[in-house]
């Protein structure tokens, strides 16, 4: 950090998964003192898999951190350059291939890391950029109130009885966030609904899958399967020699297009899931997809929750919410993770901007918000459509000719965005509003 521009005021980022440190590091950089206060004994990501792309890597870049988590994996480059659509029925015809020029390449990792490691691997990459002294372990925050002798201050509150004092805090708590219930006035779960859709995750060795004669390759980048209902994410790891399997099964008589359901009493957002019930629910799919899963020997049953409705804003005075906390999204196009950091590495260009200040923290989160909230919704909506597609209820049919119109050109906006010109926009008009 450039401690010879440190700011006049003090941040605190309740929530220390890969958005929140990302975010820190970010901070730190612009000179932002910044603390970051999580709920686990260590720095915790939770979830099997995430895929960054283009947009993601350019950040990551940006921040200097990117080498130390390419160095984590066991694949020595990028190593998405491909996603193919490939029918889940016998015959396995293929319905879109993708081929992805070099510069678009992503990398597909265990959720903790951001190519082929371990699931601890990414934030372990990104411990190594952050002040440790900086981090506060088993801080799980209960409520953000006006300090008492400084109204333009906040307090945090930890259920351990603890209290910490900053001038801005962000939450990146993820999707059960309790950061949202104080942005948006009403109890944390008022956002959040099942998405009527279950991801049944494993892993597969490819040398097994090769010897009971699997007959699609599937170490040469991400695969879907497609089906009426269902479809399988399938993509290689551990240099290949491992496959990472994702089965969603989506439940037709709910409300697909924006998920306003609840699960059943009882059930639970994560569990085991037994061999016999994945198998059934592929029974229509062809030869391929049941040597894929007849290999499976342990599988997680997902229940996917997403923020819904959306919010009506990511602020409220002092307190931004980033990452899944403020629009938690489903899994179909790799975007959520990324859209998190995109929303870090804005905040940190403005709150860093040599303007920002703490008289003016207020008008720059609102900016932010004017900013961020547009572009994560329209990705938010965009991912709802696509796994539509992927699951036979696109708009131009279950076909190759109905995938290739319907996916073309489908990840350029979610890719290709111009976050560099967001931020520009956005000091202009904190230029113009005599903010800045």
């Amino acid at each position: 950090m450039d401690t010879s521009r440190t700011k006049d005021f003090r941040v605190a980022i309740v929530g220390g998964g890969v958005c929140g440190l990302t975010c820190a590091i970010a901070l730190a950089k612009k000179g932002v003192p910044v603390d970051v206060f999580e709920s686990a004994g260590e720095f915790l990501e939770i979830g099997a898999g995430v895929g960054l792309g283009p947009n993601s890597v350019r950040i990551l870049r940006g921040l200097g951190v990117f080498e130390d988590v390419l160095a984590k994996s066991t694949d020595p480059d990028l190593n998405m350059n491909a996603f193919r659509f490939i029918s889940g029925y016998e015959g396995h015809e293929v319905l879109y291939d993708n081929p992805l020029p070099k510069e678009d390449c992503g990398i597909g990792i265990l959720r903790s890391a951001c190519f082929v490691v371990p699931a601890f691997a990414f934030l372990n990459a990104l411990v190594g950029h952050f002040d440790k002294s900086k981090a506060h372990f088993h801080k799980r925050c209960t409520n953000v109130t006006p300090s008492a002798q400084n109204p333009s201050r906040l307090v945090l509150a930890f259920a351990d009885g603890t209290t910490y004092e900053a001038d801005l805090v962000i939450g990146a708590d993820g999707i059960r966030s309790s950061v949202r219930s104080i942005v948006t006035g009403r109890p944390s779960d008022a956002n959040l609904s099942f998405s009527n859709t279950i991801a049944y995750r494993a892993l597969v060795s490819w040398d097994q899958l090769k010897d009971k004669g699997l007959k699609t390759d599937l170490t040469k980048g991400m695969t879907c399967f497609a089906g009426k209902g269902r479809h399988i994410i399938v993509y290689p790891i551990n240099g290949g020699k491992t496959i990472n399997v994702v089965a969603f099964v989506t439940n037709m008589d709910g409300d697909i297009p924006v998920g306003n359901g609840k699960l059943p009493l009882g059930a639970q957002w994560v569990c085991d899931a037994p061999k016999d019930e994945l198998l059934s629910k592929y029974e229509e799919f062809g030869s391929d997809i049941k040597t894929l899963l007849s290999c499976v020997r342990k599988s997680s049953k997902w229940s996917i929750h997403i923020v819904y409705p959306p919010l009506e804003s990511y602020v409220n005075g002092r307190i931004a919410l980033v990452g899944d906390s403020a629009h938690a999204m489903r899994t179909h196009l790799g975007a959520g993770a990324g859209q998190g950091l995109e929303d870090g590495y804005v905040l940190s260009h403005l709150l860093g901007h040599p303007s920002a200040n703490a008289n003016n923290l207020e008008q720059v989160l609102q900016v932010y918000d004017g900013v961020r909230r547009p572009r994560a919704q329209e990705i938010w909506e965009r991912t709802a459509r696509t796994g539509e597609i992927y699951e036979g209820r696109g708009p131009s049919g279950f076909s190759p000719e109905g995938f290739t119109k319907d996916l073309t050109y489908n990840w350029e906006c979610v890719w290709h965005h111009d976050l560099d010109g967001d931020i520009q926009a956005a000091v202009k008009q904190l230029e113009e509003a005599g903010v800045f």
